[in-house]
């Protein structure tokens, strides 16, 4: 038998070619098979058929149709968050370009654990992470400009940013560079909090968070002001813009003015919401942003990315210090002194993908304003859906969305039945909604990330709910 080719080399893209096109015919064919969002079935039926698909996962000899043949059934599989009545969780359709960006990085198959192993990708990723930064906290080149209430941040301190795997890794990078910073910290979050905050806090050996109340969905500033005049040590204030239960943002402004206040530092998880910045329309409801120490965004949501393209953004470089780590045969001191860049502070995986590529492939084809045009377009098809319920009398809108996610549920409705439909049209591979429980009650939700949404889908994905919905 014959060694199997590699997909890099010069023979690398010849090799390829085929093998896209088994690929592409297996997509196909397994999306006509699936024929909706969501595979029918429940989670048994899908179960068995991926079982009888994969056979033997690892056979004494090996079959030249395998590609072909686990593709389609991935894909037939699969939840397609390209299809408009896919509309759970903060999971995009990735645009296309970045995804093929993401074939050629898996083809070139750099690590960005030393230079060596990833000459340009390495300057890609340092190039891309500090612009993406300079979103969050401005350009060096305008540091004196007023933000909306006319604070000045200091020049000079227009910060950086990691490539992470997303938000989970985003937020504990943040504790660990707050506890490093400080010798300690008392995470100080709201009950709308993204849970991986939670997690990282027992991480990092870190004491229990203080908890503030959210009553309408976002941290209550005066309670907030109450815990932290209580408070001693150091103190991390974690805000969110775009929970993920109703997409809301905390006031980031007044929670700003309060750290400023109490000498707390602050982190804000803008994993969903962070994308408003590509908008002219939108960024406003970022106001404050620049004012943290650190923020998560995540461009595999609001940005139209493959898996993973998560980011830590740093308003102060030298935060990133205790990241420093030393391993011989990956940044020696002196191949360091001599010029090769040591990519080992970068992040605390060693081996990494350059998801960078696609990130900035996209940013480069489409630009901020073809990407604010996305925003702005998802954005503006959650009010058309909630609109929609608003007049609908057999439905109940929870409120007009600050981003993309809207909730509703059926009049009259039991929360056991909210959930009964959902897992109906789960089942029957009709439809992905998500579900919240916000105000003691269940809500049905649907985030909206597709640009191609008509409002035909919209109003369809409201027929299937009410068509399904005990009377």
């Amino acid at each position: 038998m014959s060694t199997p080719p590699l997909a890099s080399g010069p023979q690398g893209p010849d090799v390829l070619r085929p093998l896209l096109e088994t690929v592409l015919h297996a997509l196909a064919e397994g999306t006509a098979a699936r024929g909706g969002p969501l595979p029918a079935g429940g989670p048994e039926h899908v179960a068995g058929r991926l079982r009888t698909a994969l056979g033997d996962p690892l056979p004494h000899h090996g079959s030249p149709d395998a590609l072909h043949t686990l593709v389609r059934a991935l894909a037939e599989g699969a939840a397609d968050p390209a299809d408009p009545l896919c509309a759970a969780h903060l999971h995009c359709p990735p645009l296309a370009v970045a995804t093929a960006a993401d074939l050629a990085a898996s083809a070139l198959n750099p690590s960005l654990d030393s230079w060596d192993q990833a000459p340009a990708a390495s300057e890609l990723e340092a190039l891309v992470a500090r612009a993406l930064a300079h979103q969050v906290y401005g350009d060096p080149d305008t540091s004196s400009t007023p933000d909306s209430r006319g604070t000045r941040d200091t020049p000079g301190t227009r910060g950086d940013a990691l490539i992470t795997t997303g938000g989970t890794e985003s937020n504990q990078l943040a504790l660990l560079l707050a506890r490093e910073k400080h010798h300690g910290v008392q995470l100080v979050c709201g009950t709308n909090a993204h849970h991986s905050l939670h997690r990282a806090t027992w991480l990092l050996g870190l004491p229990e968070p203080v908890v503030i109340p959210a009553p309408a969905g976002t941290l209550d500033p005066a309670a907030l002001d109450s815990a932290l005049t209580d408070l001693r040590g150091p103190l991390l204030v974690a805000a969110t813009a775009g929970t993920t239960d109703a997409g809301l943002i905390d006031p980031l402004p007044d929670i700003a003015d309060l750290c400023a206040t109490h000498g707390a530092r602050l982190h804000i998880d803008a994993a969903y919401g962070g994308g408003l910045l590509f908008s002219d329309r939108h960024r406003t409801k970022l106001d404050g942003l620049a004012h943290a120490d650190t923020v998560t965004l995540d461009l595999h949501k609001l940005g139209w990315q493959p898996v993973a393209a998560g980011l830590l953004a740093v308003r102060d470089p030298t935060d990133l210090t205790p990241l420093t780590h030393r391993a011989d045969y990956l940044n020696a001191d002196d191949d360091t002194e001599a010029g090769h860049p040591d990519l080992l502070g970068r992040s605390l995986r060693t081996t990494r993908r350059p998801d960078v590529l696609k990130i900035a492939v996209t940013l480069k084809t489409l630009g901020r304003h073809g990407i604010g045009r996305l925003v702005d377009q998802v954005c503006a098809h959650a009010h058309e859906l909630a609109d929609l319920t608003a007049a609908h009398p057999g439905f109940e809108l929870y409120d007009h969305p600050v981003i993309s996610t809207v909730l509703f549920r059926p009049h009259d409705a039991t929360d056991d039945t909210v959930a009964a439909v959902r897992r109906t049209l789960l089942d029957q591979g009709r439809a992905v909604l998500g579900r919240a429980t916000l105000d003691g009650r269940r809500w049905l939700k649907a985030t909206i990330l597709n640009p191609h949404t008509r409002p035909g889908d919209l109003a369809t994905l409201l027929k299937l709910v009410e068509g399904h919905t005990p009377r």
